[in-house]
């Protein structure tokens, strides 16, 4: 069994920085993918970024490309995102979730994962 287990969350103001951790733990594997997704109330949960096994490949939603930067350490089993220039409307609970499958790529939908982090809360104020 696998273990994600996100930190980082917080109350923030608009313009500020954040970096969340997910730390994975529990049987050894080698995830295809890992992402970071997000859900504000009354919405549904949120593609934000992932990245490839290796690292090397990223993708991100256009509402947080150029803010968010998504990174994995692989030999620390950890999963990053760092949050610039935070908006009021990146508040949410952020989840972290690893994909076991092979999906050939396409990983933007959140039924393509099968681990999940419990979630942190991040909020943005005015």
């Amino acid at each position: 069994q696998v273990q994600l287990v996100e930190s980082g969350g917080g109350l923030v103001q608009a313009g500020d920085s954040l970096r969340l951790s997910c730390a994975a733990s529990g049987r050894t594997f080698n995830p295809y993918a890992m992402g970071w997704f997000r859900q504000a109330p009354g919405k549904e949960r949120e593609f934000v970024a992932r990245t490839s096994r290796s690292g090397g490949i990223t993708y991100y939603a256009d509402s947080v490309k150029g803010r968010f930067t998504i990174s994995r350490d692989n030999a620390k089993n950890t999963l990053y995102l760092q949050m610039n220039s935070l908006k009021p409307e990146d508040t949410a609970v952020y989840y972290c979730a690893a994909a076991d499958t092979n999906y050939r790529n396409e990983y933007d939908s959140a039924a393509r994962y099968d681990y999940w982090g419990q979630g942190t809360q991040v909020t943005v104020s005015t």
